[in-house]
């Protein structure tokens, strides 16, 4: 893929947006999965992702011809919608080229899948975007954080840090969700599907 910086102005036709909370208590959290799928997106194309807007961390990438606004946001994952929604309207961006990458317990850790819209699933960050945007077609990248186990509260479990061990593992689904979320910029979600499914 071409690499290419952008400076944050406008103009975009893509969003990639990563879920997860803010606060560094929760950083290699499980539920951070998403952050941490922007954050290496943002390494790739060489940008840091510190300018605050939309109540987002957010920089501009272009992959290939398309001018993309590569997102975190900082409204904690509950509120997810708040941020999303409010950078949609403002450069008028469907749901259709919003791409949300955020972390699923019902896959292991290692897994990624990939779908082209449908319901929240329970993930709540997702039940925001989808409930202020009034849509369910987004594309999303989900990344499997481990099963919660029977003795653990499923907050608990979410917002456990993963080990040593998990970490190496995450940081190779990581390197596949960019190349994931590329194709589905590039049109090719289809293609996405069939290598990461």
């Amino acid at each position: 893929m071409f690499i290419k910086k952008s400076s944050l102005s406008g103009g975009y036709q893509y969003i990639i947006a990563g879920l997860g909370n803010p606060d560094k208590k929760y950083e290699n959290t499980r539920h951070n999965s998403g952050f941490m799928a922007v954050d290496a997106i943002a390494e790739k194309y060489g940008v840091d992702l510190k300018k605050l807007k939309y109540k987002s961390y957010c920089d501009s990438i272009t992959i290939e011809d398309k001018k993309v606004l590569l997102m975190k946001p900082m409204t904690y994952m509950n509120n997810s919608g708040q941020a999303l929604v409010e950078a949609m309207n403002f450069y008028k961006i469907p749901p259709e080229r919003c791409v949300i990458i955020f972390d699923d317990i019902s896959l292991d850790v290692g897994k990624m899948r990939i779908r082209q819209k449908g319901s929240d699933g329970g993930q709540k960050g997702m039940r925001s975007i989808i409930y202020l945007s009034g849509s369910d077609q987004f594309p999303r990248i989900k990344i499997g954080v481990g099963k919660k186990p029977d003795e653990w509260d499923l907050a608990d479990w979410v917002l456990s840090k993963f080990s040593a061990d998990e970490l190496k593992i995450i940081a190779d689904v990581d390197k596949n969700a960019i190349e994931a979320a590329e194709l589905i910029v590039c049109g090719d979600i289809t293609k996405a599907m069939n290598k990461f499914n």
